[in-house]
């Protein structure tokens, strides 16, 4: 074994350990919040020494970053591929998107919520790092919304006249507060009503 090959295992094995500390991090932060999830509770949970924290991440602000990046590829892998299904029309897609997400809530006993919406209203106005990527993970939602839209209403399914842009914002914008009210109410009422305008009253001819 070269030094070369002795480097890249160990660089590996580095990564694995880093990835597990953000992957156990971000299963307790979506249960118990950022602020709430303690550093040393996370090393333990992964099984890691005390003080390797910060051999990885050079804050807990940071390891935030990573966790709001982590919950973004694990959703975009997810729920993505629904929005891109194009056995489906546009309208199915969207709403084979958002009840992935109501299936999930429900399994949770309607608690938990959306990751990236929890930590935006905890974190949001507190930190500059994880605003400015949390910001970014919202406009990416919007922008994996919006030519679906765009689709639909090419294909004469909703109004022609609708600003896909501006209509996907709102619709992000609404879910993140019935999402809100689910918690609160611990029901899917939020969400079915959230469901019934967009699909009844907003995405229309």
């Amino acid at each position: 074994m070269t030094l070369l090959d002795d480097w890249s295992i160990s660089f590996s094995m580095s990564e694995d350990t880093k990835q597990k500390i953000i992957a156990v991090g971000a299963d307790i932060i979506h249960r118990k919040g950022f602020n709430n999830t303690g550093i040393q509770e996370i090393l333990k949970a992964c099984g890691v020494p005390k003080g390797s924290f910060y051999y990885y991440f050079e804050s807990k602000e940071a390891f935030g970053v990573a966790v709001a990046r982590y919950f973004s590829s694990r959703l975009g892998e997810t729920a993505g591929p629904l929005l891109r299904d194009k056995s489906y029309t546009p309208l199915e897609r969207l709403k084979n998107f958002f009840r992935f997400f109501r299936d999930y809530f429900e399994k949770q006993g309607w608690s938990r919520g959306c990751p990236i919406g929890n930590l935006a209203q905890e974190m949001g106005d507190l930190s500059g790092p994880l605003q400015l990527e949390l910001s970014q993970i919202v406009n990416g939602m919007v922008r994996a919304i919006a030519p679906v839209i765009r689709e639909a209403a090419d294909a004469g399914q909703i109004s022609g006249t609708i600003d896909p842009e501006r209509t996907a914002g709102f619709i992000v914008a609404s879910w993140h507060g019935a999402i809100l009210q689910m918690k609160v109410h611990k029901c899917s009422a939020p969400l079915d009503n959230f469901e019934q305008i967009v699909f009844e009253n907003l995405l229309v001819r």
